[in-house]
């Protein structure tokens, strides 16, 4: 919302010695979000004057039209001479009133003005268009035509109000009364204490039986109709400047008379209105249901499809409008550009203000893609009373500016209502804040906000019209605590119950994401929500658990409507981003949440909020919601060791990838086995199953590996690139709980090689396993340290494995023997299992 400081300056009256960055501060601490101020017409500085035009020359031989006029500009040049001008623009003619700037002057963005020569003639100085003075479009795309009444030589600065300041205010969805100078001259008054003018406190005549007929099918929908009627409107009428500088100030464009003064008041007031020629209505003016299918023309010249829940304004022939929304282009207002193509001017006009249902409004809006000025005002809320002195406010300016006549008749429909009230103790805003502010001050507060209070320690509070975001106790003490200020709070650290900190799971979590990070791989987290399409991208078979998605109701985005399975899609996605963008060599990570739906669907029961939910209720809470366990991923692509004066570097490959499934089972003391595996995205001959054991049980965790060829043309990833994924959840149920610190012994290490041959289809994982198990307890760790497969030497099919056994007794230094009778004893249990003999 746009806020010119003049405009608020008219309904409060601020100090003169106020700027905008003083108003800004003090509502931005009540609570309102002012993101900028601008400054119009900072950097301007005149000469700038009205001029008349008197003489036009069309200059020739140029690629574009070129005029060399004379303007007169009273002595405002020091001369009392025509004003010599070169202008290129063709909307006006000899007798029109212009803005004219002369030698010395500065436009906005610093643009100097002098004589100069151009076209063959020497130019005094410039005509302006709106643009140039920074004014925004005025509908015209050239020269400002000026009024004819306006004076020659008079001040254009302070003619077309030029310098000025503009609140920019984003205003939150549960205060629509900010939509309006009115809600911000109110916030504005509060702030500063001083009173406020409030526009909308003027005399309106009651409804009578004379007024336009309105019949309303749904007082759901639309509890509130007034209809007001205004005839003989002048057809020379134009916007006065003052009115059409606030629109441009506010983000608007003038048009026409008749519609600017509606846009003028819904500025002012809030409250949304709409012109119909009354000539083009025709019939009785409803409000109803669209029926499935209908359709409609609207004033930005689209045909729309109609659903049976959006609700329209017809006449006899059906609808005319989009209720709350826009307005249908077969009942326009004709301004005086109809006249002038031969057509005719619009002279009675129906004004329409009416309140419609907020939920209906903003379904209508979205479902047609079509957000205007007066959808997001009812889609946060309008004052349903100041529909009736909006209507009046618009009736009079019509009568003012283009000399109408208000009909006598007055329509007004509206379904009985009772005022919110709200039931609240003194005391309660004190507990909310923390703080004691006192029943006066509460009360005083809540008054400045529009409430009438009435009780002692039990107060019984009447929200306002304008504010339907009041609706508990809560919301009142918000009121209190943010104009009190929510500076003046103090800050109290809680205190935790002695022995509560992070759960094992948390502490797990942060250890994986320093354990990564320390081995050069960088947090990416991603947003939950994947397409289903990308299952097809990843290459998952039809049957896959993993494509057994929740859906959202309402997804942020549509292509995106469900929540991942794998946090796979978000990494490849981050991957191939920042490949895009020059960075080649990755190495990224993610820990989060995955969401598989559960067999049986259950509806989550609404918790207490008098208490604190028990046991049960959270239970039943945990059991209507999908399973979510915490998966860890990696990706990475080009260089896992740069090349640099210690060596050539080397490019990540998939054991790079399961090392970094290691490490994460490292820090969760659980046991990782891989073997050689096959699953969706992975590289069939380059993927590793990865398994742990939990309760005697294994079970299948993850897989790590080279991507698919496929899945990288599908998802337009660098070559050669590897991930890995894991249930981190499933891993720490397999470990110790706490990483357990290596034992340091006194005694010697005895180490023993063997290379054993086995067929070449054998798994080093499972040659390992045997010679782990048949070496016994004396056996500290293991390592292959080379694969060797000549055929010649070794026989078709078959391949060497080295190991390195490192052998050690807690108690003693052991023997030669008995280092050796291990070694044996594992090379054995390898045989029977896998076949395996010693080399050579």
């Amino acid at each position: 919302m746009r806020v010119p400081l003049s405009w608020l300056r008219e309904y409060v009256d601020l100090p003169a010695t106020e700027t905008g960055r003083d108003v800004q501060a003090k509502l931005i601490s009540a609570g309102l979000e002012v993101e900028t101020v601008e400054h119009l017409g900072a950097d301007l500085k005149g000469p700038l004057v009205v001029g008349q035009v008197l003489t036009i020359e069309e200059l020739e031989g140029f690629k574009k039209p070129i005029r060399f006029c004379t303007v007169d500009v009273g002595q405002a040049n020091g001369t009392g001479e025509p004003q010599e001008i070169v202008c290129g623009a063709r909307n006006f003619a000899v007798g029109d009133k212009v803005v004219v700037v002369l030698p010395g002057a500065t436009l906005p963005g610093g643009f100097s003005i002098s004589a100069r020569k151009t076209y063959g003639k020497t130019s005094h100085g410039m005509i302006c268009s709106g643009d140039e003075l920074g004014m925004g479009d005025d509908g015209s795309h050239g020269i400002i035509v000026l009024p004819p009444e306006t004076e020659v030589g008079k001040d254009a600065i302070e003619l077309l109000e030029l310098v000025d300041e503009v609140l920019d205010i984003a205003v939150t969805a549960n205060r629509g009364d900010c939509l309006s100078i009115r809600g911000v001259a109110r916030e504005t008054a509060i702030a500063y204490g001083l009173p406020l003018r409030d526009p909308a406190l003027i005399d309106v005549p009651g409804p009578n039986a004379y007024g336009y007929p309105v019949k309303i099918a749904d007082p759901t929908g639309c509890d509130r109709f007034t209809a007001r009627t205004v005839t003989g409107l002048s057809a020379e009428a134009r916007s006065p400047i003052w009115l059409q500088r606030r629109l441009q100030k506010v983000g608007m464009r003038p048009i026409s008379l008749a519609v600017d003064v509606t846009n003028y008041v819904m500025m002012e007031l809030g409250q949304p209105l709409h012109a119909y020629d009354r000539a083009l209505v025709q019939g009785t003016i409803g409000v109803r249901r669209a029926a499935e299918g209908e359709k409609i023309v609207t004033l930005d010249g689209v045909e729309r499809k109609l659903h049976s829940e959006d609700l329209v304004i017809t006449d006899d022939r059906g609808p005319i409008g989009l209720a709350g929304v826009m307005g249908g282009a077969n009942t326009e207002i004709a301004d005086h550009g109809a006249a002038e193509n031969g057509g005719n001017v619009t002279s009675d006009v129906v004004v329409e203000a009416a309140h419609f249902d907020q939920v209906s409004i903003a379904r209508t809006a979205r479902r047609h893609k079509l957000s205007s000025e007066a959808s997001r005002r009812f889609e946060r809320g309008v004052d349903p009373q100041a529909a009736a002195a909006a209507a009046q406010r618009t009736v009079d300016l019509l009568v003012l500016l283009a000399g109408g006549t208000a009909e006598a008749g007055v329509t007004e429909i509206s379904a009985p209502t009772a005022p919110h009230t709200i039931s609240v103790p003194a005391d309660h805003p004190d507990r909310v804040a923390g703080v004691t502010y006192g029943r006066e001050t509460v009360v005083r507060r809540l008054q400045e906000v529009g409430c009438d209070v009435y009780g002692q320690d039990e107060l019984i509070v009447t929200v306002p019209s304008w504010r339907p975001d009041l609706s508990d106790p809560n919301d009142l003490a918000e009121e209190v605590i943010r104009l009190e200020g929510y500076e003046n709070l103090p800050s109290t650290l809680p205190r935790p119950s002695a022995g509560r900190g992070l759960t094992a799971r948390q502490r797990l979590h942060r250890r994986v994401g320093r354990a990564l990070a320390g081995a050069g791989y960088v947090e990416a987290p991603n947003y939950p929500f994947v397409s289903e399409q990308v299952f097809d991208q990843l290459g998952l078979a039809a049957d896959d658990p993993a494509r057994r998605v929740v859906r959202l109701v309402n997804p942020l985005s549509d292509e995106e409507p469900a929540l991942r399975t794998s946090l796979l899609p978000g990494l490849l996605g981050a991957l191939r981003r920042n490949d895009g963008r020059g960075s080649h060599d990755l190495a990224l990570f993610e820990t989060g949440l995955v969401f598989h739906p559960r067999d049986e669907r259950r509806v989550a029961a609404n918790l207490p909020v008098d208490r604190r939910p028990d046991a049960d209720d959270l239970a039943a809470l945990d059991a209507a919601l999908p399973d979510q366990p915490r998966h860890v991923a990696v990706v990475l692509a080009g260089a896992y060791e740069q090349a640099g004066w210690w060596g050539k570097g080397r490019p990540a490959d998939w054991a790079d990838a399961v090392e970094a499934a290691r490490l994460v089972a490292r820090e969760a003391g659980a046991e990782l086995a891989p073997r050689k595996g096959q699953y969706g995205p992975w590289h069939p001959g380059r993927c590793a199953e990865l398994t742990v054991t939990v309760d005697g049980v294994e079970r299948v965790v993850g897989h790590a590996g080279e991507l698919h060829p496929r899945v990288l043309k599908a998802l337009g990833l660098p070559a050669r690139a590897c991930a890995m994924e894991l249930d981190l959840d499933a891993v720490a149920r397999a470990g110790h709980g706490v990483p357990q610190a290596p034992r340091i012994s006194t005694f010697p290490v005895a180490t023993q090689d063997v290379a054993l041959v086995v067929d070449e289809f054998v798994p080093a994982a499972e040659v390992e396993a045997a010679l782990r198990d048949g070496a016994g307890e004396l056996l500290e760790s293991i390592r292959l340290f080379d694969v060797y497969d000549n055929a010649d030497q070794l026989g078709e099919g078959r391949k060497s494995l080295a190991y390195a056994l490192r052998f050690r007794a807690a108690d003693r230094t052991l023997t030669v023997d008995e280092a050796s009778a291990a070694r044996d004893a594992a090379v054995a249990l390898a045989g029977e299992r896998v076949g395996a003999v010693l080399r050579g």
